[in-house]
């Protein structure tokens, strides 16, 4: 009788022993999953952000170009000059596909290693207007290039007094803000240039363009 008793207990001590390991490998395995899917969700999330973002400005300016040339010991001049009507749309953009990144599971921490500088693009439409020039001093391909590349000069330099920068910058950072809101609400952390982002107003003062 105490035989068959042992044998019960003993049968029944393997069939817990069983069963708890059952449930401790199911546990695992939902875990697992559970980081997977959330892996998964979190690259999905840094793939819709992950694209163009352009913003978009319009600039025009009127400029005289003027040039001479002398002869006989600058006795005699031959000059040419044009009124310039410049049209101009640029574009700021930040490709989000080369923004670099880490994806720490273990730590559920995300951190942001790169993001791309901006790129600006500039297309004038230059129109010569009250056009004056010689034979001797005629408008030529050197004339052309030299308008083009002091257009482009002086559209520079209004795009950096505009607010066609600070825009794109605040689109991109609205971007790079949907990955901390998914982050936050997944229990995970955002990092960026060594520090944790925890708001949107960090994001901002920590984003080195």
């Amino acid at each position: 009788m105490q035989n068959l008793i042992k044998r019960i207990i003993g049968v029944g001590v393997i069939v817990l022993l069983i069963v708890l390991a059952f449930k401790y490998c199911q546990f695992k395995k939902d875990d697992d999953s559970s980081i997977d899917y959330n892996t998964n969700l979190i690259q999905q999330q840094i793939l819709n952000v992950g694209k163009l973002v352009v913003t978009e400005g319009h600039f025009s300016e009127v400029i005289t170009y003027k040039n001479q040339q002398k002869y006989l010991m600058d006795m005699i001049s031959f000059e040419k000059k044009a009124l310039i009507v410049v049209n101009a749309n640029v574009t700021v953009a930040y490709d989000l596909h080369k923004m670099k990144y880490d994806i720490d599971e273990k730590n559920k921490t995300i951190t942001i290693l790169n993001i791309p500088k901006e790129e600006i693009t500039i297309n004038p439409d230059i129109q010569f207007y009250d056009v004056e020039q010689s034979k001797l001093n005629p408008f030529t391909g050197d004339d052309y290039n030299k308008i083009n590349k002091s257009v482009k000069a002086n559209l520079a330099k209004k795009i950096e007094t505009s607010t066609l920068k600070t825009n794109a910058q605040n689109r991109l950072i609205s971007e790079l803000s949907k990955i901390l809101i998914m982050t936050n609400s997944m229990g995970w952390k955002l990092q960026y240039n060594g520090k944790t982002i925890e708001s949107e107003t960090e994001l901002t003062q920590d984003l080195k363009l």
